[in-house]
């Protein structure tokens, strides 16, 4: 007996929804922010995972395809099938299929050791610049940035210089979040009596997406931002005209901020107290 025709089209659509799917990444990368990265984490970040699943592929691949080769080969109606009951000895096949996924994960297991190192949240970027401190406080269910050494703050937004390490000091003042800007690298946990640390750079001007990577709660969906990469001289204009025509955030505005609301928009603030993060 022969492969019955539902196994044959179930074979085929396997292998062509595998083909369409990896056409489709390939076609649309620049739309997933992930894979699109716009600074140096980021990019760093989508190597791993790029170089992580093509060595994968070296395992999975066969795994998927052997079955039905096996079957196909094998069929009560193939005559021709050799009967090789030894071959649960044989060596050669035993080190291939233990040997190569081995080597596999001592390869994931080193690039893996290097990447935690190199990538880790708290390590600073090397840079002639200046960097810019930003305080990330996640309410419910909205974004605080404070600008401690600026005397600024922004609910659902923050800006910064192009080519210059942002310095992120993340915390919660609500339930546990995640802060991400995926464009630029990977997501950090927001906790209440915490401060976290998140390193990351722009490298060229562009206005980003930034969003909560945690379920929080009624007003998750709308807990979003944007993060605008500018040039030096735009930015300072910047927090020039937040400091001259922005309300002051002292601990008052703070106390009513705090409150839950969804979807807020953009604003700034002059900030009152350097150490309201504190």
């Amino acid at each position: 007996m022969g492969i019955s025709r539902k196994n044959k089209i179930a074979f085929l659509f396997l292998v062509l929804f595998g083909v369409v799917a990896i056409g489709l990444v390939f076609a649309f990368h620049d739309k997933i922010s992930v894979l699109n990265p716009q600074g140096m984490i980021g990019e760093k970040q989508r190597n791993l995972l790029v170089f992580a699943t093509f060595l994968l592929m070296v395992v999975v691949i066969p795994a998927l395809v052997l079955p039905f080769w096996i079957v196909w080969k094998y069929h009560a109606a193939n005559k021709k099938a050799k009967y090789s009951p030894e071959w649960d000895y044989n060596w050669v096949l035993e080190a291939v299929w233990w040997g190569i996924p081995l080597i596999v994960i001592l390869i994931l297991g080193v690039i893996t050791w290097r990447s935690c190192h190199d990538l880790d949240p708290f390590r600073p970027i090397a840079s002639e610049k200046q960097p810019v401190r930003i305080q990330v406080v996640a309410l419910q269910w909205k974004w605080l940035f404070l600008y401690p050494d600026l005397g600024i703050a922004t609910v659902n937004y923050i800006q910064f210089p192009e080519k210059t390490p942002i310095n992120f000091e993340i915390t919660s003042d609500a339930p546990m979040n995640s802060f991400w800007i995926p464009e630029l690298g990977g997501q950090v946990y927001a906790m209440a009596g915490m401060r976290a640390k998140l390193h990351l750079i722009a490298s060229k001007e562009g206005v980003y997406r930034g969003l909560s990577a945690n379920f929080s709660g009624k007003g998750f969906a709308g807990m979003q931002f944007f993060a605008r990469s500018s040039n030096e001289e735009e930015f300072h204009h910047w927090v020039k005209s937040v400091r001259s025509d922005a309300a002051i955030l002292g601990q008052e505005e703070y106390r009513q901020l705090v409150l839950p609301s969804e979807y807020n928009p953009a604003v700034s603030y002059r900030l009152d107290n350097t150490e309201l993060f504190n």
